[in-house]
């Protein structure tokens, strides 16, 4: 949630305060172009919550956990917690784009890592790869798959053949 919805944020700016209920706001460090796209996934994910609930609630959860507003704190961030956003955004901006479309790894660290989204990207790729030995994303370079451990230069990720999403 941001501060244009129904709410007020809190004066450290951490969380948003809807009907009584404190919410912990989404990271401000996510680039707008970003943050739009994940925004529209969550929107999009809530809205299949009425007809798909089983569906619905993986997409949920991961806008939710990429934008920063459920897991670790994004002003407190841990090692596991940014893993575990990295994953989220690969897998929410994966959802949001067409279903053959590709992500680059440096989008999900700039989500997650805002101006030092650089220190990110081994961390990134390791996810990556995780994902990848799953099923759940492929990584490709120059169109074929590749292995992200070996692979040397930029690779984009795609939906694997184990995505459920």
């Amino acid at each position: 949630m941001n501060a244009s919805d129904d709410g007020t944020m809190t004066a450290d700016g951490r969380y948003l305060v809807v009907s009584g209920r404190r919410r912990q706001a989404a990271d401000p460090a996510i680039p707008e172009p970003l943050r739009r796209e994940l925004v529209s996934e969550l929107t999009a994910a809530r809205r299949l919550l009425g007809d798909d609930p089983d569906a619905a609630r993986p997409r949920v959860r991961d806008a939710e956990v990429a934008l920063a507003e459920r897991g670790d704190p994004w002003w407190e961030p841990t090692p596991d917690g940014r893993r575990a956003r990295l994953a989220a955004a690969m897998r929410a901006l994966l959802r949001h784009r067409r279903p053959d479309a590709t992500i680059c790894p440096s989008d999900a660290a700039r989500a997650v890592g805002g101006a030092e989204w650089r220190d990110l990207m081994g961390t990134a790729r390791e996810v990556a790869a995780e994902l990848a030995t799953a099923g759940i994303i492929a990584v490709r370079q120059h169109g074929a798959d590749v292995d992200v451990a070996t692979a040397a230069g930029p690779v984009r990720l795609a939906r694997g053949p184990d995505w459920s999403g």
